[in-house]
């Protein structure tokens, strides 16, 4: 495991993003609504109280898709995660969370660790998720049942599990788009934004 006086390895990095997704992930999850809020519970994670999901199943399928990415981010093969969200009356995609994941894959021949501490990490990474949990004062309100589907965008000649399945992109016709912050471990680098749906095209 990486510490603040080692520095980042690009393993420690990958596990550093790859935690930021399952916090990540779970803090759209409670903010949109798209789960009761009673099938939460508030951890202590980045100085702050965050949400986790106690769902069995959902929380099952977070686990599986994030140890995955977690090998995808070691290999420097993913190139961004988005989180869908659709209205499950209209299969209409409402929101596109999307995660552009940068990794310098000269970290893959270094073998000293590079100097960051991992308090910057982290406080970078509590910026993202603040921001996160502050859209809910400009997204327009989900008023109809939703579901949610991760889209992994991964090098061409990758392996994928079984039970995924290619998908398209998922575009939102006329979307407004807001930039939310970036964070980097110097190894990876992960920009962040979110389109929804215009209120006025509906």
């Amino acid at each position: 495991m990486t510490s603040n006086l080692k520095g980042i390895t690009l393993k420690g990095s990958a596990e550093l993003v790859a935690e930021f997704f399952t916090f990540g992930i779970n803090s759209i999850l409670y903010q949109r609504g798209l789960y009761p809020p009673e099938t939460f519970t508030r951890v202590t994670k980045y100085d702050m109280g965050l949400q986790l999901t106690t769902d069995v199943a959902l929380k099952n399928y977070l686990t599986n898709v994030v140890a995955k990415l977690k090998e995808w981010l070691f290999d420097c093969t993913v190139q961004k995660l988005v989180l869908v969200i659709t209205s499950l009356e209209t299969n209409e995609v409402l929101e596109r969370w999307q995660f552009d994941i940068e990794c310098d894959k000269s970290s893959k021949e270094e073998s000293a660790p590079r100097q960051m501490s991992i308090k910057t990490i982290q406080d970078e990474i509590r910026s993202v998720i603040r921001q996160i949990t502050a859209t809910v004062t400009f997204l327009p309100l989900l008023d109809t049942a939703c579901a949610f589907d991760l889209l992994i965008y991964t090098d061409k000649n990758l392996m994928v599990p079984e039970n995924w399945e290619e998908s398209g992109p998922q575009i939102i016709e006329q979307s407004e788009e807001v930039r939310l912050r970036s964070f980097t471990t110097s190894i990876h680098r992960v920009n962040s934004a979110v389109a929804y749906k215009r209120t006025d095209s509906v």
